[in-house]
């Protein structure tokens, strides 16, 4: 049995929130730490600990940080109120926001002056996943910092990947998100071309899961259209910024990615129309407007 640990987890939103449950269930000491109070509160409610970030930095073992992006990432960690400062020498990050690898590498360089490891850690799983300790974690960094992020990762993960040295989690993370977001736009593409033909999106997901062209993201993303129901489980606004780290990185390699380019133009339309906030799977919207199409809910 894995020893109780001191964990913190910083950036309590729908992945984060599941995240700092499962180590809650696993039975460690957790913090629940986010900007917005209402998260917090309600960790704390759950059986999180009580205290502020900056009393409590000294002491903890593990810091996982579940942001939005590099720029929350590298402030959670290094900014005006930044922990890792704080942080005791041994004590390890894992850093989950989906970056670049030269990012990654750039943080761990940083850690390491500080006596900080870092394990490069992008997830997915979805939220689902991320409440029941399912997740996927693409990790890679030292043998010291598996060693001391493994409360944390055992309680969080239903299949960890060590990948080697740091920045390699991030890569293949890049490389999830752009079948991740193609799949989702091929999704929309295709069940909005069925309606098209007479397809309904119920009959769609009646034999498509069934056939060789179905995806996870079409049989996760489909019954969201389908219903007409774009609760943001994860939002169109996460795709610009994840496509746009994947081309980069592409443009940086010399690598064509034109199925990723034409992607993301799709949710670029569909922040564009205002739907930046909806689950992503309202990209279907961006077609259906093109083609005349009206979609369940929209009657």
């Amino acid at each position: 049995m894995t020893t109780a640990a001191k964990i913190a987890v910083i950036g309590l939103g729908a992945m984060g929130y599941g995240m700092a449950s499962s180590c809650l269930r696993a039975g460690h000491q957790v913090w629940g730490v986010d900007v917005a109070p209402e998260p917090v509160e309600r960790f704390r409610a759950d059986g999180g600990q009580a205290g502020e970030l900056k009393e409590i930095a000294g002491t903890l073992d593990v810091v996982v940080v579940s942001v939005l992006n590099a720029d929350q990432t590298a402030a959670v960690l290094f900014g005006p109120q930044g922990v890792a400062p704080l942080m005791k020498e041994g004590s390890v990050v894992v850093a989950c926001a989906t970056v670049s690898p030269d990012f990654a590498r750039t943080m761990a360089s940083q850690c390491g002056e500080r006596g900080l490891l870092y394990l490069d850690a992008p997830i997915s799983g979805g939220a689902a996943k991320a409440a029941q300790g399912q997740l996927s974690i693409m990790a890679a960094g030292s043998e010291a910092a598996f060693d001391a992020a493994a409360p944390a990762l055992d309680a969080m993960a239903e299949s960890l990947f060590r990948l080697g040295e740091v920045g390699a989690g991030s890569a293949m993370k890049a490389v999830n998100q752009l079948l991740a977001g193609v799949h989702i736009a091929a999704l929309a593409e295709a069940m909005t071309f069925g309606m098209t033909q007479g397809v309904s999106p119920e009959k769609f997901l009646e034999v498509i899961p069934q056939c060789a062209g179905t995806s996870w993201m079409l049989e996760n993303r489909g019954p969201h259209i389908a219903a007409g129901d774009y609760t943001p489980l994860s939002q169109v606004n996460i795709w610009p910024k994840d496509l746009g780290i994947v081309l980069d990185i592409a443009r940086n390699a010399k690598f064509s990615a034109p199925l990723t380019a034409a992607a993301l133009q799709q949710f670029l339309a569909a922040a564009g129309m205002g739907l930046g906030g909806q689950d992503d799977s309202a990209v279907a919207k961006v077609y259906a407007r093109n083609a005349g199409l009206t979609l369940p809910g929209d009657e």
